[in-house]
């Protein structure tokens, strides 16, 4: 029986940071989608309502790699009552040559956290403009951090604006990332204020009410949506995505709990439109930013293809490492 490496939180951290290679890796998986034929099922949702939990099941096989993973990602609200994490979760890196498990990867959900940001970066590097100087964040957890982190990789982040609903929670967001990031960092009243002058504004937050609307909105500005992962989140009003040139990591999941979806259902845009997903502008079949003036929206509801890639780096760097635990059958 072949070995099965087990690896843990802790070393996970350590060997996959958040970093360019992270990012290379992510936007490797958004051109695959569209250059390649990757076999990636719609996401299996499981609702727990008595117990406020959900479980997402996400896997993809993209054919230039050896391996393909499949995520487990449950939450489970009332955790925080028993002293528990709200989130965890786990991947499981199979041989796309014969279907063994090469590896458990217990990340407790921060891989998923890593190429989540890692998208955005990528969002913002192929959408916003190249001269894009000012930052607003609107939400002030985890994933908000990390967007913030991975966009100064690659934009020359010198301003920074955040609006939360807790503003004890923006302040210190913006006392944190201003010192970690060296640049200034603000917290805005509003979310208005936030954006009206930034080049490029990230929303990360499980709003059920649109945050951002279309009067927020002005030209050259850059918006990367990263918190409707579920049919009840929506943080673009409709008449802000109808507006703007509008991109998504993929049609199929925009249309059912994306953003796009809230617009289609609000009859501002018709179900079947056509768009460009973002793995489609890097390749350079869609068209992205035309101009310096361009609204564009990056819609995010993540991707099994997304899963596969960072799981397969992070396999690859515990091997390299001679990292975790091996499991040998007896």
């Amino acid at each position: 029986m072949n070995p099965i490496s087990i690896v843990g939180e802790a070393t996970l951290r350590e060997l996959v940071p958040l970093d360019l290679a992270a990012i290379e890796c992510v936007e490797a998986a958004f051109a695959a989608l569209a250059t390649e034929p990757v076999a990636m099922p719609p996401i299996l949702r499981l609702d727990l309502p008595g117990r406020h939990g959900e479980v997402d099941v996400k896997t993809a096989w993209l054919p230039r790699l050896d391996s393909f993973a499949i995520k487990v990602s449950p939450g489970f609200f009332d955790n925080p009552s028993l002293g528990l994490p709200s989130l965890n979760g786990l991947m499981l890196v199979l041989s796309a040559k014969t279907g063994l498990t090469e590896a458990v990867l217990l990340d407790n959900g921060y891989l998923t956290a890593v190429r989540t940001a890692a998208a955005g970066a990528v969002a913002a590097r192929w959408l916003g403009r190249r001269d894009a100087r000012r930052a607003a964040v609107v939400g002030a957890g985890e994933q908000a951090r990390l967007q913030l982190r991975a966009l100064a990789l690659v934009r020359d982040i010198e301003e920074v604006a955040v609006w939360a609903r807790d503003r004890r929670d923006a302040e210190k967001f913006a006392a944190e990332m201003g010192e970690v990031l060296g640049v200034r960092c603000e917290v805005a009243a509003d979310v208005h204020r936030a954006l009206e002058r930034a080049d490029i504004a990230i929303t990360a937050t499980p709003s059920r009410e649109p945050l951002v609307d279309v009067a927020n909105l002005h030209p050259g500005l850059h918006v990367t949506a990263m918190g409707s992962d579920a049919e009840h989140k929506n943080e673009i009003a409709p008449a802000a995505i109808a507006a703007a040139r509008y991109v998504c990591d993929r049609l199929q999941q925009t249309r059912v709990l994306g953003e796009l979806h809230h617009a289609i259902e609000a009859g501002v845009v018709t179900r079947d439109a056509a768009f460009a997903e973002l793995g489609q502008v890097i390749a350079g079949r869609a068209p992205g930013r035309t101009s310096a003036a361009d609204v564009t929206i990056c819609d995010l509801t993540g991707t099994g293809a997304q899963d596969t890639a960072i799981a397969v780096l992070a396999l690859e760097r515990v091997r390299a490492a001679g990292a975790g635990a091996t499991f040998r059958e007896e």
